[in-house]
């Protein structure tokens, strides 16, 4: 950080605050201190009968794979709002939420990740502008080599156990780095 956002100085350090434990950045014009925290991701694993929707990504990262529909929490939304909003802007899904199926910390990328379970309120769905295609698949039919995203596979791989089981519990984990 090299200015401010408070109050546009050029005199900002990073340092250990008096009372934290680990550096932040400081502003030694207005004393503001900078805490710069995890970005929440929240979406939905959206599914029709033995079916999942998945999105072919129109954007980076990741350009081309299999995702399920999520990204980016906003201000003002709580984390279901913002899944049901992610939904509708890459794939035009209209779904009614079970509830939180999966927690996952990515701690190398700041990340946390809040995906629900839904099911399709109908099958009007198609690609939003972040999304290239939009198709149900069923567990077979999964372009496994192709989903974009660690946290996306564990969440279908588990899905599709838990279908078996017709049992649904919180999934939590961690996705680390790969070597």
């Amino acid at each position: 950080m090299k200015y401010c956002s408070h109050c546009g100085s050029d005199a900002v350090t990073f340092a250990i605050p008096e009372g934290d434990d680990r550096p932040r950045h400081l502003c030694g014009g207005c004393g503001a201190i900078h805490y710069i925290n995890p970005r929440v991701i929240v979406g939905v694993l959206p599914y029709l009968g033995d079916k999942v929707l998945l999105c072919k990504r129109a954007i980076e990262p990741r350009l081309g794979l299999w995702t399920l529909p999520a990204g980016f929490m906003e201000n003002g939304e709580t984390s279901e709002e913002g899944a049901l909003r992610e939904s509708w802007e890459e794939a035009r899904a209209n779904i009614r939420v079970d509830g939180l199926y999966s927690v996952y910390d990515i701690p190398h990328i700041n990340q946390v990740y809040l995906m629900y379970r839904g099911e399709l309120a109908d099958t009007g769905f198609g690609p939003g502008p972040e999304s290239l295609e939009v198709e149900l698949f069923t567990e077979a039919e999964i372009p496994w080599e192709e989903i974009a995203f660690p946290i996306m596979q564990e969440t279908l791989e588990h899905y599709f156990e838990d279908r078996k089981k017709n049992s649904y519990p919180l999934h939590r984990g961690v996705i680390q780095r790969k070597l």
